[in-house]
């Protein structure tokens, strides 16, 4: 089994048990794997990552303390049917986006991670249990009656949504009006960069792009291209709060943070400029914060 490019860190000591979290200098290294390409994955027996071979290397798995395994935070994914022709599908960039996301928080930091992962439905009972889901290409999102009412009741009940990897105003507006299913009455605002998220565990001072891994390995050579549409130029992090002033939803648009984990190990600039610098801390922060309020 190929092992992942290593970090070294730079210690710093966080509340609640994180600890060690800050990306330095990485050898990234590419390595052969199996494709995964045609596979079924409307099949509802896909539970997790771990069911689905990666493209580039297999992730190393770990285990928790015994008897706790429950007490672990889960990276879990959000199956759904695919609706129109804005956006892709609810699979994209998985395994490895999933598997190396969590293996770097176990590895980075203190918390207890599952080394699986998780694919649910909005509709099944474990949600309750996840403080974090996650839904990619949310251009394509299709909230049926039941589905909203289950978004609504979990992120009421301190459930935390991050929708990532949409582009261009069309899929803003599609996305925006599945979530008008749940919150009616609630409307997404822009996260201003003094707001706690962006400074709970890294210093983050922009909102910076991070293209697919093709244009982002181009950009190089392109003039500093990253958007993928003539429209998505700007990056925006938007979120809905609750009545208490919590995140419940964040949408990081015009950005795709998952492919920044995904092809983490497969090409060294896009790693350097783009997974390092910006993918990784800005789901690490994220995931502090939903842990945390």
């Amino acid at each position: 089994m190929g092992q992942p490019a290593q970090w070294s860190i730079n210690k710093r000591w966080l509340v609640l048990g994180f600890t060690a979290l800050a990306l330095s200098t990485v050898i990234a290294q590419r390595r052969g794997g199996r494709g995964w390409w045609g596979r079924d994955f409307q099949n509802e027996s896909y539970r997790t990552p771990r069911d689905i071979p990666q493209h580039s290397y297999e992730t190393p798995t770990w285990s928790n303390t015994s008897g706790f395994d429950k007490d672990v935070f889960t990276f879990a994914r959000i199956k759904r049917d695919r609706s129109g022709y804005r956006g892709g599908s609810w699979w994209t960039d998985t395994p490895d986006s999933d598997l190396n996301l969590s293996f770097r928080l176990h590895q980075t930091t203190s918390m207890a991670v599952d080394p699986n992962g998780l694919f649910l439905r909005l509709t099944d009972k474990e949600l309750a249990n996840c403080p974090f889901i996650y839904i990619v290409e949310p251009g394509s999102l299709y909230l049926s009656d039941q589905e909203a009412a289950a978004l609504r009741k979990y992120l009421l009940n301190g459930g935390f949504l991050m929708l990532d990897d949409f582009w261009g105003e069309e899929e803003w507006a599609s996305m925006a009006g599945e979530l008008k299913k749940v919150f009616p009455d609630r409307e997404f605002s822009e996260l201003p960069l003094d707001h706690p998220l962006y400074h709970c565990v890294f210093e983050i001072k922009s909102k910076n792009q991070v293209p697919n891994v093709n244009l982002g390995t181009q950009s190089q050579y392109n003039g500093g291209i990253t958007w993928e549409r003539w429209d998505a130029r700007e990056v925006h992090h938007r979120v809905i709060f609750d009545d208490r002033g919590r995140i419940m939803v964040i949408a990081t648009h015009n950005t795709d943070n998952g492919d920044g984990w995904e092809w983490e190990g497969d090409n060294t600039y896009y790693f350097e400029h783009f997974s390092e610098k910006t993918a990784y801390p800005l789901a690490i922060n994220i995931i502090f914060y939903a842990m945390t309020h």
